[in-house]
């Protein structure tokens, strides 16, 4: 027992050496804490989804800004259509809109352009909206086609979950 005593008294000045031994090692508490508060702070916004999303499925609440509308503008009706239809064919949304003819100035190559245009408001998850922008600007025949995104913040509950029912996650 008292070589066991002894051996406790000497595993503070071990692990802190240039300390003496009734001293202890006062880094380690800090660096414990220190790794604490990393660790928290790096894991806030998993933990924070993770909550979300368990409070969405206990609730059947919506979180906002899990899905989003796209905005496309196509030259002309037939390739609004056709990539209306590839978007849905990939199954990267689950509406979209055909609006009519728009008015459209813009500046193209320092020069402005006026033009006529059918926009496209796509329906999808914003985890997809990634995918989404790499499909359409390998279809579109714009050297530069728009593809920009807006989070859907609130719905009709019936609806959203409609969404959720027709898009795949993966």
């Amino acid at each position: 027992m008292a070589a066991s005593a002894a051996e406790d008294m000497e595993r503070p000045s071990q692990r802190c050496p240039l300390l003496p031994a009734a001293q202890g090692c006062p880094r380690a508490g800090r660096g414990a804490l220190l790794l604490v508060v990393t660790l928290s702070l790096l894991m806030y916004p998993v933990l924070r989804s993770l909550t979300l999303q368990l409070h969405s499925a206990i609730t059947g609440s919506y979180i906002s800004g899990t899905y989003s509308i796209a905005f496309i503008n196509c030259l002309n009706e037939q390739i609004a259509k056709d990539i209306a239809r590839a978007i849905m064919d990939k199954k990267l949304a689950a509406y979209v809109n055909i609006l009519p003819k728009s008015s459209a100035l813009y500046f193209w190559e320092g020069e402005l352009e006026e033009s006529t245009e059918i926009l496209l408001l796509v329906k999808t998850r914003t985890s997809k909206i990634g995918e989404l922008s790499n499909y359409v600007r390998s279809i579109h025949p714009f050297e530069i086609p728009e593809t920009i995104s807006l989070p859907i913040d609130q719905g009709n509950p019936l609806y959203l979950k409609w969404l959720e029912e027709s898009i795949p996650q993966n």
